[in-house]
């Protein structure tokens, strides 16, 4: 039986790169600048519990799947560093994992991830509303499919390089939809509960649901992690 974790993880800024402010500034407008540092206080928690986690493990020859990674060997290597350069937490649990005996190992399609990221980039650099409401329309046309494509990429990934009895890590956007894709060989443990981070984000983004519920998945993405298969 192969093994692996499942983290669902939430962006810091940091994890944004050059597009970090133009971002931000977009979050700070809609979720207003108390939320937004709430928001950012209770993501740097939640990395925090990741990562007091993974230190009581023995990570050794544990391979290390990333959203996003396009590459592992040295420049997979460059690009850990330089998201830990820029404050990633996500990256440095990935850091202190390699440094452990754990194996990177490159997760997405570049061509993919390319085409993602030039939606992104394009809406955050709109010099216009107009503008911005155009490329986000042409982007929700392929977003699914996209998302669908990189999905399908990346448990193709994880079943070619996870070898009987090992196990992995793999971080991942809660939107993507990774564990259904799965071969039944390869057992899960979910770190975080991705149905209750996509719930976060819902909750999040809606006023009228920022009540108790929005506090009680505030808390649990902050708390100790519990009850894994594994």
């Amino acid at each position: 039986m192969r093994k692996l974790y499942h983290v669902p993880i939430i962006h810091m800024s940091a994890d944004m790169g050059s597009l970090a402010p133009a971002l931000g500034e977009g979050a700070t407008a809609v979720l207003g600048q108390e939320l937004w540092q709430t928001h950012k206080q209770i993501v740097s928690g939640f990395w925090d519990s990741i990562a007091r986690f993974f230190r009581s493990l023995d990570v050794n020859g544990f391979k290390i799947y990333q959203d996003g990674l396009i590459a592992d060997g040295v420049e997979g290597l460059r690009i850990i560093k330089e998201g830990i350069s820029q404050g990633s937490k996500n990256f440095e649990i990935i850091g202190n994992l390699l440094e452990r005996g754990a194996i990177l190992v490159r997760t997405e399609d570049m061509a993919l991830v390319k085409q993602e990221h030039a939606y992104i980039t394009k809406m955050a650099h709109s010099e216009s509303l107009k503008d911005k409401e155009v490329v986000a329309f042409r982007y929700k046309l392929v977003q699914n499919k996209l998302l669908r494509q990189r999905d399908d990429f990346i448990t193709k990934r994880v079943n070619e390089t996870l070898g009987e009895c090992e196990t992995g890590i793999l971080f991942i956007g809660a939107s993507h939809d990774i564990l259904s894709r799965l071969p039944d060989d390869i057992q899960v443990s979910q770190v975080k509960d991705v149905a209750k981070v996509r719930e976060y984000h819902k909750t999040l983004a809606n006023p009228k649901k920022r009540d108790q519920h929005f506090h009680f998945l505030a808390q649990y993405l902050i708390s100790p992690v519990t009850n894994l298969l594994f």
